[in-house]
């Protein structure tokens, strides 16, 4: 998704997780159902792209409505048919800057017509067919404007997400890996610590006599993930 420490808790799924973001065409065969191993989460986004405003010329990523959501049905089927412990969250489509689009936007291209409105209908539509088929959604619309600053805070070009934006989408998602009854449960604080064992070279204790296991300890984040 992105880099850096906002996303540690995130991180530490990372052997588990498939993330894919691009338009909703053509996407189905990335993950095969004849895979040896199939992923414990998927996180998919699909929407910010797809809702752009049509080009005249017929190019672009632009994709109806419609075939956006249909496409998100096939891709949302074909992920639950991996297997019964693959578990699936769809990010709605975020918000955007309008003002900071076209100040951002490069001579090089074509008008972007990028709608705060479109997206709306986007990720309206996402978050129904996401209860229709009975999987977990983040809806990022709503979730960025809670924010009275998100215009000024959460992106670096009207479009990307910066630093302020990423973690909206962390914090969103962990409330999801948190609050899902899912067996066995993928929020962070759930999963086992790899080669947590103690060691006689980890760092002395004040006392002298033993050593400390670092492997537990996030007191040195700047941020203290729930």
């Amino acid at each position: 998704m992105v880099g850096g420490e906002p996303l540690s808790p995130i991180s530490m799924l990372a052997r588990r997780i498939f993330y894919c973001a691009d338009t909703s065409v053509g996407t189905r065969g990335v993950l095969s159902k004849d895979a040896a191993v199939q992923p414990s989460l998927v996180i998919v986004y699909f929407g910010g792209n797809d809702s752009m405003g049509p080009h005249p010329s017929g190019l672009g990523p632009h994709v109806p409505l419609s075939e956006y959501v249909e496409n998100m049905k096939k891709i949302a089927l074909h992920l639950k048919s991996l297997s019964e412990e693959t578990r699936i969250i769809f990010l709605s489509s975020p918000p955007v800057n309008e003002k900071l689009i076209k100040e951002y936007t490069s001579t090089a291209l074509s008008e972007l017509v990028r709608t705060n409105e479109a997206c709306h209908r986007y990720s309206e539509a996402c978050i129904e067919l996401c209860k229709e088929l009975d999987v977990k959604c983040v809806d990022l619309w709503t979730a960025m404007q809670k924010r009275d600053d998100w215009l000024h805070v959460c992106f670096t070009d009207g479009v990307h997400l910066s630093e302020e934006g990423s973690k909206v989408v962390v914090e969103e998602i962990l409330k999801v890996l948190k609050t899902a009854e899912w067996e066995p449960s993928l929020h962070w604080k759930s999963l086992p610590t790899e080669f947590s064992e103690d060691s006689p070279f980890d760092l002395v204790a004040a006392s002298g006599t033993e050593t400390l296991n670092p492997s537990d300890w996030t007191f040195h984040r700047k941020i203290q993930w729930d």
